[in-house]
């Protein structure tokens, strides 16, 4: 059961059918567990219930010589997509399915069956219980001011009404120098008053630009 269905170096037509068969299976799969609760496009769904097939082809083609088959796939890696950078999960999901299409290269049917259905549905699990969901109330934070404001203590009130511990991680002119972009971490009390937060912060920023997002590690540009 847990052998590899190809016996011997030479490739034949049928192990190789059934590897992308079952491969294609297990990647429509994936693409229903990732799209349970990520709500993911057509173009990226598409892409993970293909992919292991994909990989299983070239690894099945170069006789199950992954380092011959990882060369042949990382010159894929040359090829420039105008995309924007994937969250982590997307990440996580593609890596899932390229681990399974390199089974299924190799012929191990059953390990990659059950290595992508575990991990997909940990994935599913761990989302729909939300036992990391304390990292949803950290949010990136940043607020545009008139140059003649104290944004050291202008916003302290308000921070200390919605908000657990806050943090300026970065400062900078803009328009000349007559406005400030600030950069703060913060950590809301309750994710259901994100409105009246962001309302109160305007009364005191001159309703200039706020943002709030949750990419609270990446202090991006301003």
């Amino acid at each position: 059961m847990f052998d590899s269905i190809f016996k011997s170096d030479s490739v034949s037509v049928l192990p190789i059918f059934i590897c992308v068969l079952v491969s294609l299976i297990d990647g429509i799969i994936l693409a229903f567990l990732y799209n349970f609760k990520n709500k993911a496009n057509k173009d990226f769904l598409t892409t993970i219930a293909i992919l292991p097939a994909v990989v299983t082809i070239v690894i099945a083609l170069v006789n199950g010589n992954i380092g011959a088959g990882i060369a042949v796939a990382g010159a894929f890696s040359l090829i420039r997509f105008r995309s924007a950078p994937g969250t982590a999960k997307e990440i996580c999901i593609i890596f899932v399915t390229l681990a399974a299409g390199l089974a299924f290269g190799m012929g191990y049917i059953a390990y990659g069956v059950i290595f992508s259905l575990v991990i997909g549905l940990v994935m599913l699990l761990l989302q729909s219980f939300n036992i990391f969901n304390k990292n949803d109330k950290m949010k990136s934070l940043r607020i545009v001011v008139p140059e003649n404001l104290n944004y050291m203590e202008a916003f302290n009130e308000v921070f200390s009404k919605y908000t657990t511990k806050y943090e300026l991680v970065k400062a900078k002119t803009t328009n000349l120098g007559s406005m400030y972009k600030l950069s703060y971490n913060v950590t809301l009390k309750n994710v259901n008053e994100i409105k009246l937060f962001i309302d109160d912060l305007r009364c005191l920023n001159g309703n200039l630009e706020i943002s709030l997002e949750d990419n609270l590690s990446e202090n991006s540009e301003l």
